[in-house]
């Protein structure tokens, strides 16, 4: 692991303090953050900053839940992010993406035309770092002006996280907690 956990000696009260916005209290610390928090806030004027940023992603973004999972999935996929792959898989069910979901995602074909253009658009943004305009349009067909944005920053966003993740080394089961954390608004399990 090129970036391991910060070990339990050196959590202070800014290291603590830089997941505030994802963390209940009683999860930060290096056995409830998880590996990948906990290699994260090494750095934890950077943790703070882009957990800000995470947590409207995953918490305040305005697409349907499924197709944000179906998203975040195909991301992760796409760029063989392992630690978010597994985190969001535990996601996925819950917000009604089967098992057939998910082996399209993997493929990069599902049969909803609508959630097609989904995974295509997430090809897109990956590919040339912007839609065409038939992708956006055909978006637009279902998503408003808010969603579209979500979708573009969340393609964004989780592919920056897998490349951090990947470079890290952090796998799905680098030891300790479970890598979800809880949202204290809703009391569900959640992940960045």
């Amino acid at each position: 692991m090129r970036v391991p956990p910060l070990p339990a000696d050196q959590w202070d009260d800014r290291t603590r303090a830089a997941l505030r916005s994802l963390l209940p209290r009683e999860r930060r610390n290096p056995e409830g953050a998880g590996p990948a928090m906990s290699a994260l806030v090494r750095h934890p004027d950077l943790a703070e900053a882009f957990l800000n940023f995470g947590v409207h992603l995953l918490f305040r973004n305005s697409l349907p839940p499924r197709l944000r999972e179906l998203v975040i999935l195909r991301v992760a996929h796409l760029s063989g992010c392992a630690y978010e792959w597994a985190s969001h898989l535990a996601i996925a069910p819950r917000v009604g993406v089967t098992d057939d979901d998910i082996a399209g995602v993997r493929r990069g074909s599902l049969p909803d035309a609508f959630e097609q253009t989904v995974l295509d658009a997430v090809h897109e943004l990956r590919e040339h770092s912007e839609l065409s305009d038939p992708t956006w349009a055909a978006l637009g067909e279902r998503l408003d002006e808010h969603q579209r944005m979500d979708l573009i920053f969340t393609v964004g966003g989780y592919g920056l996280m897998a490349m951090a993740f990947n470079t890290f080394g952090v796998g799905p089961n680098d030891g300790g907690h479970d890598p979800a954390p809880t949202d204290r608004r809703t009391d569900r399990e959640q992940v960045v």
